[in-house]
């Protein structure tokens, strides 16, 4: 889950200015598969992994993102959040990671500091934030919104599967295009916890 930025695409200018290493454009559609319950234990092996690898470094490790909520159709990419003391302080926490395989493939310095990795064998997400960005609860208060609440997680799904169905010339523009839905249900999932 891209959490929402904004429904303006991204432009391939600004794309490039945060993705490290080449930008290549996706030019299709989204693939979307019914709900996997060995995305789980993906996420498990993958957080002890990472554990392994920064030990104390890593002061919370969550699994985010559709593949998180059973029952909700997904791109079978696990989103993984990774919440570091300083996510701006790379040589804190990048060496370790590349030297396990990871790769560091967007910096996005004006947004909340954030970072992300791809897998060494594995297709995830590896989102890192400081300690304390609001961005970590939003992200876990969307996830468990959805697990609770089946009427929420359907209409999420059905934005997903009709927006998957058109030509995306980068994922994050799907992304993107989420923001409406998003923002509607956060707002739902706001209130109730609020209460």
């Amino acid at each position: 889950m891209s959490s929402e930025r904004n429904d303006t695409p991204i432009s391939d200018k600004e794309l490039r200015k945060i993705t490290i290493g080449d930008l290549k454009p996706h030019n299709a559609q989204i693939t979307i598969v019914e709900y996997d319950p060995d995305w789980s234990q993906i996420f498990e092996r993958e957080a002890n992994r990472i554990r392994s690898v920064l030990g104390k470094k890593a002061l919370q490790i969550e699994h985010v993102g559709s593949t998180s909520v059973p029952g909700l159709c997904a791109k079978p990419i696990i989103d993984i959040v990774l919440v570091v003391e300083n996510s701006a302080d790379e040589p804190s926490y990048v060496p370790a990671l590349e030297a396990a395989g990871y790769s560091l493939r967007i910096r996005e310095p004006e947004w909340f500091e954030h970072r992300l990795f791809k897998g060494p064998d594995t297709d995830i997400n590896l989102h890192v934030f400081s300690k304390g960005t609001s961005e970590i609860d939003k992200m876990l208060l969307f996830r468990d919104w959805l697990r609770s609440n089946e009427s929420d997680r359907n209409k999420y799904a059905h934005v997903k599967r009709a927006l998957a169905k058109k030509e995306w010339r980068h994922v994050q523009h799907y992304a993107d295009a989420k923001t409406s839905i998003v923002q509607e249900i956060m707002a739902r999932a706001n209130e109730s916890h609020e209460k």
